[in-house]
């Protein structure tokens, strides 16, 4: 667990304690750009994520010490995180955008067809699969309204995490989405397919 303590002007004290018995770990300072806010620290596993405003993403290996920085011209401060422990990358989700990066500063997938509905993402509308391969969203559809102008109603899009393409999506405007009716010959759900996305 890592404890986070008040800044100086130059850096942060940092604890990094045992989740079984509390312990602590390490302790050490972090250094900080003088009059720059911290965007944020996250850690995962034994890698520290620290980024402050209008500087590099710094990557910190705190059992070797070894710095790693990604350019901000590459790597700007996302909105949300996502650890995806079995695979060792991290989703970042900005401007309703996703991407996957390696801890060694690399991007290591964009998605193709995976423009998110909400502007600035919470990752309550993102579902990751157990295997952490699919990442499954409501997103930003394709599809236009009657009268021209962007839908209304979004999609479900479900792409590959390690490829970013686009395997499934639930769309209104799918000719082949239909909704099947109960056994009893009653349809399954009372609303039309495309109330049924909106808002989701």
């Amino acid at each position: 667990m890592l404890l986070i303590y008040d800044r100086t002007p130059s850096y942060v004290p940092l604890k990094i304690l045992s989740i079984e018995d509390g312990k602590p770990l390490k302790l050490f300072k972090h250094l900080l750009h003088r009059g720059k806010k911290i965007d944020f620290i996250e850690q995962f596993n034994e890698k520290l994520l620290v980024k402050q405003e209008d500087e590099n993403l710094q990557i910190l290996d705190v059992r070797s010490s070894e710095l790693i920085e990604i350019s901000i011209e590459k790597f700007m401060t996302p909105s949300a995180f996502i650890f995806l422990y079995e695979n060792n990358l991290f989703l970042t989700f900005r401007n309703r955008t996703v991407a996957v990066w390696n801890f060694r500063g690399e991007l290591v997938t964009s998605f193709e067809d995976h423009l998110l509905w909400h502007q600035d993402c919470s990752t309550n509308n993102i579902y990751i699969t157990t295997d952490q391969d699919l990442i499954i969203s409501y997103c930003k559809s394709d599809a236009a309204a009657d009268d021209g102008t962007a839908s209304s109603i979004g999609s479900i899009n479900m792409s590959d995490i390690m490829t970013g393409k686009c395997i499934a999506k639930i769309a209104a405007n799918d000719p082949a989405l239909s909704i099947a009716p109960r056994k009893n010959g009653s349809p399954s759900i009372w609303s039309s397919i495309p109330e049924a996305l909106e808002d989701v």
